[in-house]
């Protein structure tokens, strides 16, 4: 293709026309690929919240699980074992 001329299908080098398909398929190609990674990009950042919340959660439940140990934990003296 010479420069500002534009050579109608039809009358295009088979080469050239194979390589235009080529660059065409991999203009489509990339296209999907970024909409792919748009899509997973989105995923994660839903997962990586939902996860924050959870870790969230588990802290609250892990601080009253303790509590409420320490509550009914039964006070054992501290002392030498029977055996010094």
């Amino acid at each position: 293709m010479r420069a500002g001329i534009l050579i109608p299908p039809a009358h295009r080098p088979a080469e050239l026309v194979m390589h235009e398909d080529r660059l065409v398929k991999l203009e489509i190609l990339a296209a999907e690929q970024e909409r792919a990674l748009g899509e997973l990009s989105d995923q994660i950042a839903l997962q990586w919240e939902q996860i924050e919340r959870m870790q969230r959660k588990l802290d609250r439940l892990t601080e009253r699980f303790l509590a409420l140990e320490e509550r009914t934990a039964p006070e054992i003296p501290v002392s030498k074992p029977p055996h010094w």
